[in-house]
């Protein structure tokens, strides 16, 4: 391919309405990690085959996602298609293991996720789900071009530039920026309709749950002293029946604070039945700003061996600001027993509390762990934590011990870091001889909004002795509003052969 091509297809890019741009130092809207993480999530069932022999093994996969049992969910979804291959679940369990592996957020899990979906379009192009796929690629590519992965950035730019020929008149599917969406339902047989004006009654049961609800309800307007015996009453409740009240009343307790609130929210996360309410004392744990529930928090973590618990006590502590609450979440970090994925977001919930201990914690703890999803969580929080620290990520960058891929990531990252100079990335560009390495830098550069990238990137293009790298340097000028890269664009382009 020549570079002239490339220019053109680089200009092309460069003079599309600005909504086809992605913000400098920035991706696509509706990519970043912050709106993956806000998007909501629709998991109610979508198929219904029973006579299907994958029927049940289906139900199984769908009932751990919504569990939140990411990893699980994916193995089993696997094992439907690959068990049952010609299973009316089959195209479905493609994008939902995809769907799972993509909701960890680690870097190898996205990819894998991504393989998943192209082997839905190989093996099921005429899906029902095959726009949803599409969808979860381009969110999926998001991600992964925030976490600084080249390749991933330029697929998704490009994905934004408007065609080179008129758009087919083809209804359009949902952009990147909308909620991933559940595969669309099968459409069930509607029931008799029933006479107009009828209302069926509720069983009994649940109109007396609904009369119960309602009182609870009423002791909000209650105080403390006559609600909480109460609450506590309720909360002593074991049978099956009383899970939906028990998880009225931990709300209920979470909004009177009172001397004993700490204490009856740790008995329940410690001793209630179910997994849903001990998680869900734990949840509003968070929301009570004492050190006696950063204690009670710290002791849960210590002693859960509840997944679920465990996740919503990280999450709970990370909302505290106490001291203590950052101790009792890099403790959890160094536990060799705890989950990968929880370690990895207790070392996100580190780097938002932005304090001195933490980001001495990230840089030491670096060289401790063994896990490559953990050293890219922890480049990425060194770099968001208390301005950053482009020092450190240099060296990480430039240690030839270090895995390639995490050195690319430590590269990425110290490029984000805008207190670091054009001019220092220039310098570490020429005396760099590494042509990955290189690349990477090319990205990082493409990535600044300063008029002095754009002369680095510009000066590459034109005298890189390396056509890879002329041609990664003209893709990303594309992609510039500097009316300096038109200009460059257009010389290339006019060159004598």
């Amino acid at each position: 391919m020549s570079l002239k091509f490339i220019a053109r297809y680089a200009l092309l890019a460069l003079v599309a309405p600005p909504a086809a741009h992605a913000q400098r130092g920035a991706f696509p809207a509706g990519v970043s990690a912050a709106a993956v993480e806000a998007a909501p999530i629709t998991l109610a069932v979508v198929s219904s085959l029973p006579q299907d022999p994958a029927d049940s093994l289906y139900g199984r996969a769908r009932a751990t996602l919504n569990n939140g049992e990411y990893m699980r969910a994916a193995e089993l979804f696997r094992s439907l298609y690959s068990r049952y291959p010609r299973s009316g679940y089959a195209p479905e369990s493609y994008y939902w293991e995809a769907f799972a592996r993509y909701r960890t957020g680690s870097s190898g899990e996205l990819n894998t996720a991504l393989s998943v979906l192209r082997a839905l379009e190989r093996q099921h192009p005429d899906a029902r789900v095959t726009r949803d796929a599409e969808v979860l690629a381009t969110r999926i590519e998001g991600q992964l071009a925030q976490m600084g992965d080249a390749r991933a950035a330029e697929s998704l730019t490009r994905a934004v530039a408007p065609p080179a020929a008129p758009a087919p008149t083809r209804p359009p599917g949902p952009t990147a920026d909308a909620p991933v969406p559940a595969p669309s339902p099968t459409p069930a047989v509607s029931p008799t309709p029933a006479p107009s004006g009828y209302a069926p009654r509720p069983p009994r049961a649940d109109r007396e749950d609904d009369i119960r609800i309602t009182a609870l309800n009423a002791l909000m307007q209650m105080d403390a002293e006559r609600a909480v015996p109460i609450l506590k009453q309720v909360l002593e409740r074991r049978d099956e029946g009383s899970l939906d009240l028990r998880r009225k009343a931990v709300f209920l307790i979470a909004q009177k604070r009172t001397a004993e609130t700490e204490d009856i929210m740790l008995s329940v996360a410690r001793s209630d039945p179910s997994p849903e309410v001990r998680a869900e004392a734990v949840m509003w744990l968070s929301q009570v700003p004492t050190e006696a529930a950063v204690s009670a928090l710290d002791s849960i973590l210590r002693e859960s061996d509840d997944t679920r618990v465990q996740e919503r006590a990280v999450f709970a502590l990370s909302q505290h600001r106490s001291p203590r609450a950052g101790v009792a979440l890099r403790a959890y970090v160094e536990r060799d027993d705890a989950p990968l994925a929880m370690k990895e977001r207790a070392i996100v919930f580190l780097s938002q509390q932005r304090s001195s201990e933490n980001q001495a914690f990230l840089k030491q703890v670096y060289g401790r762990v063994q896990e490559r999803s953990l050293k890219e969580r922890i480049l990425m929080a060194v770099a968001q934590s208390g301005g950053g620290d482009a020092e450190w990520l240099r060296s990480i960058a430039l240690n030839p011990r270090e895995d390639m891929e995490l050195r690319k990531r430590a590269l990425f990252w110290m490029g984000q870091i805008r207190a670091m100079a054009i001019s220092d990335l220039n310098a570490l560009y020429e005396g760099m001889d590494d042509p990955d390495m290189r690349e990477q830098l090319v990205f990082v550069l493409g990535q600044r909004n300063e008029p002095e990238a754009v002369d680095v990137l510009m000066k590459i293009a034109e005298d890189s002795s390396s056509k890879a790298l002329q041609t990664r340097a003209i893709f990303w000028l594309g992609q510039s509003k500097d009316p300096r890269a038109a200009e460059f664009l257009l010389r290339i382009i006019n060159r004598n052969p």
